[in-house]
């Protein structure tokens, strides 16, 4: 990542413009649409399709309506609010995120993307700026994939990543398909995914890690999404007893299992500071006290700044199995499960949201974001950048997931300045 004193020296000198957003009505805002699905501990819990993100996308539709937007909802279920340019020719400046949240979310993630859409376009209504090109704010349909996968399920139809068909099938634990629950909810719509044009797309987002935060910035000026390769990974030894089996004559597959984590996760520390390794999900066959373990079953994440990077940390795992299995006899199966190719963002888009927070002077940061947003499939068909904001000790997917107000706004600026460049205001 490059250091901040080199970032902000390569930035453009801009001069501030006096276009502020509300930051009491964006925070007012929030907190309406965290009251649909509020949880004891300050979370929400507002599942992709459920009743209550029903309520949520009547809400956030309303107050589209109320400030004169045109709404189209697509067959997906992605909504899609447009408030009108000169040119009605212009493919529109779109900003926006998800609405749908984690069993245990927080009131921000995604929430805090649509709603700063919206409070733009308050804004612009109260200072009668007309922009040339049509300004427009996305709700994206199952961007968490708590309910249902795969997930960014909306933005990932739109962008053609996988077909409306596969999509519709998908089922929650009840047997409950996607179709199904878009038309019982009413957002089944009728436009088909990805034939709706966008210029360019911005979104604005809680960081969801504690970089901004312990380096006292406000704004993340991210340049891309780190891609990602998931892994199951199975270690095959025997069952024998603890007692009577020699140290020397065992075939311990937890003992081959936590070498080769200690590999994954070392591996991260090589390729860039960028690189990321985690086992997050374990388990151990027989488990039991005295039975030495025969069968290891692990998950394995990797992501890097480049497809590249997370090759050479692929390259190295079945290079460090290989090694396991020669030494000692352990049998190791690794299988892909799900890959997410880095995406990086526009320059031009990059550089709008990054003298956009210089202008308004917000200290800013270079950042490359190491979870999915739906700016990634967005990014497929259409220059598209990202704002960070920070959260409290860059806690999310959490329901004590917070962030100052004051943050919030600035990040809602910068997504107003950085929209205006790009839509132009004649």
């Amino acid at each position: 990542m490059m250091p901040l004193s080199t970032f902000a020296a390569a930035l453009p000198a801009l001069s501030p413009s006096p276009h502020r957003v509300n930051g009491e009505r964006l925070w007012q805002s929030l907190m309406a649409l965290a009251a649909i699905g509020a949880t004891p501990k300050g979370g929400v819990c507002r599942l992709a399709l459920s009743d209550l993100d029903r309520q949520g996308r009547d809400l956030v539709v309303q107050w589209g309506r109320e400030a004169g937007m045109a709404i189209t909802v697509d067959q997906i279920g992605n909504i899609f609010m447009r408030r009108a340019g000169r040119r009605a020719d212009l493919p529109p400046v779109m900003t926006g995120s998800h609405i749908d949240t984690q069993p245990t979310g927080g009131k921000f993630d995604g929430n805090y993307g649509v709603l700063a859409g919206i409070e733009v376009v308050r804004t612009l209504n109260d200072l009668g700026v007309e922009t040339e090109a049509p300004i427009e704010v996305a709700v994206w349909t199952n961007e968490e994939g708590s309910r249902f996968v795969p997930v960014m399920m909306g933005s990932g139809v739109f962008a053609r990543a996988f077909t409306l068909e596969h999509a519709y099938a998908a089922t929650d634990v009840d047997g409950k398909t996607v179709r199904d629950e878009l038309e019982r909810i009413g957002y089944l719509g009728d436009e088909v995914p990805g034939v709706h044009p966008i210029g360019s797309y911005f979104e604005a987002h809680i960081e969801q890690g504690p970089v901004l935060e312990d380096a006292c910035v406000t704004i993340g000026v991210v340049t891309g999404v780190l891609g990602i390769r998931w892994f199951d990974c199975t270690v095959t030894g025997m069952e024998a007893h603890a007692g009577p089996t020699p140290m020397g004559l065992r075939r311990d597959a937890l003992q081959g299992a936590t070498r080769l984590m200690q590999g994954v996760v070392s591996s991260a520390l090589r390729h860039g500071t960028a690189g990321r390794a985690t086992v997050g999900m374990v388990r151990v066959h027989p488990n039991s006290r005295n039975v030495i373990p025969g069968r290891v079953n692990f998950s394995i994440d990797l992501r890097n700044s480049s497809d590249v990077l997370v090759d050479q940390q692929v390259a190295e795992l079945h290079e460090a199995a290989r090694e396991l299995t020669a030494e000692t006899g352990l049998v190791v199966d690794i299988v892909e499960v799900s890959r997410y190719a880095a995406q990086p963002f526009d320059a031009g888009c990059v550089e709008a949201v990054a003298a956009a927070a210089q202008a308004l002077g917000h200290s800013c940061l270079p950042l490359v974001s190491g979870a999915g947003h739906d700016a990634i499939y967005a990014g497929q068909v259409a220059p598209a950048g990202m704002i960070f904001v920070p959260c409290k000790d860059g806690i999310s997917h959490n329901e004590i997931e917070d962030a100052r107000p004051e943050h919030l706004t600035a990040g809602c600026d910068v997504l107003l300045h950085a929209m205006l460049a790009r839509a132009g205001t004649g």
